[in-house]
């Protein structure tokens, strides 16, 4: 079995917990700290979204990243970008291939249109970034593309989407650095109905440091 060696994080651990399986979590993100999300148990989806804390109409743009760096996957070294072209932070290290930035939040209306109308009810990313985001006075509005750290999206021949079995496992993780104060907004995915979180969602781990 390999061992996942993840580097020390730089500075004093200043915040250190357990996201459960289905949940949001938010938090802000100060200048030069660093979020580290652990994936514990393998081929968990985890969508991310970030706003400038002050000046939350700045946030990140998948579109200004994605044409930056040439690529629509983020990887080790990626620098993401708001939509005003600013750099908010940045991919220190990760034990995952490749992060997906395209792939969106799943809703009760994308599950019913998706999976059939007996899935509206299902609890989705969409309701937690809202849940999310009323802590911070901001509302569905202010959803935009966001990221999904470990998920697997591949672009199929044709030019579709695919969702698939993720490509993380145990242990493995992504080291997000922060070129301003940020607010970081968490769903640790609650979807079901495709393998993207092998259909049994498990809780992630989420450590800020600095």
């Amino acid at each position: 079995m390999n061992t996942i060696v993840m580097p020390a994080l730089a500075g004093s651990i200043v915040l250190d917990q357990v996201v459960p399986a289905r949940a949001p979590w938010a938090n802000i993100l100060r200048r030069g700290q660093t979020l580290r999300i652990i994936d514990l148990e393998g081929n968990q989806a985890v969508d991310f979204l970030m706003y400038k804390l002050g000046d939350e109409a700045e946030r990140y743009s998948a579109q200004d990243t994605i044409a930056a760096q040439g690529n629509i996957y983020l990887k080790a070294g990626a620098v993401l970008l708001s939509n005003e072209g600013n750099p908010m932070a940045r991919i220190l290290a990760t034990a995952v291939a490749r992060h997906d930035t395209i792939g969106g939040a799943c809703s009760c209306e994308s599950n019913t249109l998706r999976y059939g109308y007996h899935t509206k009810s299902q609890h989705a990313c969409v309701e937690n970034f809202i849940q999310a985001a009323s802590r911070f006075g901001l509302g569905k509005r202010d959803l935009v593309s966001n990221i999904n750290w470990f998920m697997n999206v591949p672009v199929e021949a044709d030019g579709s989407l695919g969702i698939v079995d993720g490509i993380s496992a145990p242990g493995l993780f992504v080291d997000l650095y922060a070129e301003m104060d940020l607010i970081a907004m968490v769903s640790n995915c609650p979807q079901i109905n495709n393998p993207c979180n092998g259909f049994d969602p498990t809780p992630v781990r989420v450590v800020v440091a600095g």
